[in-house]
């Protein structure tokens, strides 16, 4: 049979495509669901470019995410101070693995020191691991006494802890609030920067595939104004840190929806904060209670 040498139709030969441009999608019990509203909004670069489309979480998804961090809490709050240092560091570990990765998303989404900032990020998650095991000893105290008792007080994670993340520092400010949430034993429901959610997202997926059960972190993004309300009434969660809320008259309203099942809350700061400074031990111990044991001493 004659063979044709006419060339195929353009289609076939074209070396032209369309990029793949991610779906970004919430992260809720270790899986990543799309809103439940089916609602996205456009993420653009800092210089206005366009990024991506993220989910816009709704009320049902606050409440999907509080729902598996209550489910998670047992097991997590349960697991030895080692055994969650050594989450951390894996972390840490596979942050490092996509240190590329990040510092393109930061530089593009905040600008600034990309690169010094992603690796503080890096070096804070490996700080909060080494404090899994010491944290008890630090505020933890043996209580002298008057009469024959050992009298020893314990530091104990208080449940779920709802997070609103700095608006101004999408990765490093992210993780300097919710690694001293989760390295104590609690679980977190946090609502990711919202106008620079992709370096949260991307830490979503480190989180998914590191050691970390699921529902210990579970991530939304959206408007705050929008999800903060419900995370702060909802009657399951146990702490609220407002530091990523910018507006006053929402941080107020925030703070007394919070005072309904007497949330701890951590405030907004009063001033910028500088991320590179190391944090100290009070993002720790906001979210953990004093159970103080009385025992009869031996005769």
């Amino acid at each position: 049979m004659p063979t044709s040498d006419a060339s195929p139709p353009a289609i076939w030969t074209t070396t032209d495509r369309l990029t793949v441009r991610k779906t970004y999608k919430l992260f809720i019990g270790g899986a990543f669901p799309r809103s439940e509203s089916g609602r996205t909004y456009i993420v653009t670069s800092i210089d206005g470019d366009f990024l991506a489309n993220a989910a816009r979480a709704s009320r049902k998804d606050v409440r999907d995410a509080v729902v598996a961090a209550r489910a998670a809490f047992p097991r997590w709050a349960g697991a030895t101070a080692y055994n969650r240092g050594q989450v951390l560091y894996r972390v840490a570990e596979l942050l490092e693995g996509r240190r590329g990765q990040f510092i393109a998303e930061v530089a593009t989404s905040e600008g600034g020191a990309a690169e010094s900032t992603v690796d503080a990020a890096i070096d804070r998650w490996v700080w909060y691991a080494g404090w899994a095991d010491k944290i008890a000893q630090v505020y933890g105290n043996a209580n002298p006494v008057a009469g024959p008792f050992f009298n020893v007080s314990t530091p104990e994670p208080v449940g779920v802890v709802g997070v609103v993340a700095p608006q101004d520092s999408s990765l490093l400010g992210l993780v300097s609030v919710l690694a001293p949430v989760i390295v104590t034993g609690n679980t977190a429901v946090v609502l990711a920067a919202q106008d620079r959610p992709l370096p949260a997202v991307t830490l979503t997926e480190v989180l998914a595939t590191s050691d970390l059960p699921g529902g210990v972190v579970n991530l939304l993004t959206g408007q705050v104004a929008e999800t903060a309300p419900w995370l702060a009434g909802h009657l399951d969660v146990n702490g609220l840190d407002l530091t990523g809320v910018t507006d006053a008259d929402l941080a107020a309203t925030l703070e007394r929806d919070a005072a309904a099942n007497l949330k701890r809350v951590r405030r907004p700061p009063a001033a910028p904060v500088d991320w590179q400074t190391e944090p100290g031990i009070d993002p720790m111990v906001a979210y953990l209670e004093t159970k103080t044991v009385w025992h009869p001493k031996g005769v």
